[in-house]
C-alpha cells in the first residue's frame, strides 16, 4: 500500500536553502522532497532511540582487540542473553590483533539501547558505532 502523501511549507534562510540545493546536487540527488522525508525519518529514529519508545533498526560496528582477555566469550554470551534482539552478526578480522564485529539489532529502543550500553562495559572492545532507525 503506498503511503498518501501531504505537502507542506517550510521557511529557511536563503543561504541555507542554497547550500542545502548546492550539497544535494554534488551527490546527484535531484529530490529535495525525498531528502527531506529521510532527514525526518532519521530525526524520529533518534527520537525514539532517546525516549526509549517504540520498534527500531539499527546496528553496532565493534573494533576490539581480539586477544583481549575472554572478550570473545563475553561478546558470545551477551549475545544470546539479548537473542530476541540480534538479528545477525558479521565478524571480520581486521588484523592480527583487531576483529570487527557488525551486530543488527531490532526490537524495542529501550532493550536495543540496555544492550549497547552493555556492550560498551565489555572490556577489550576499542570502539563501538551505532546507528539506528525506524520503520517509518
Amino acid at each position: 500500500m503506498r503511503e498518501r502523501l501531504v505537502r507542506f511549507g517550510v521557511t529557511v534562510p536563503e543561504n541555507v536553502l542554497a547550500e542545502f540545493d548546492q550539497r544535494l546536487e554534488r551527490a546527484g540527488k535531484d529530490n529535495r522532497s525525498d531528502v527531506i522525508r529521510q532527514l525526518m525519518r532519521r530525526h524520529i529514529a533518534e527520537e525514539r532511540w532517546r525516549e526509549e519508545d517504540g520498534q527500531v533498526y539499527g546496528t553496532v560496528t565493534l573494533m576490539y582487540a581480539h586477544h583481549a582477555s575472554a572478550i570473545t566469550k563475553d561478546l558470545t554470551a551477551l549475545q544470546h542473553n539479548h537473542g530476541e534482539l540480534v538479528v545477525c552478526t558479521t565478524h571480520v578480522h581486521a588484523d592480527h590483533d583487531t576483529c570487527l564485529e557488525c551486530v543488527v539489532l531490532r526490537g524495542d529502543a529501550s532493550r536495543v539501547r540496555a544492550f549497547v550500553e552493555a556492550l560498551g562495559k565489555i572490556k577489550g572492545i576499542k570502539s563501538a558505532e551505532t546507528v539506528v532507525t525506524s520503520g517509518m
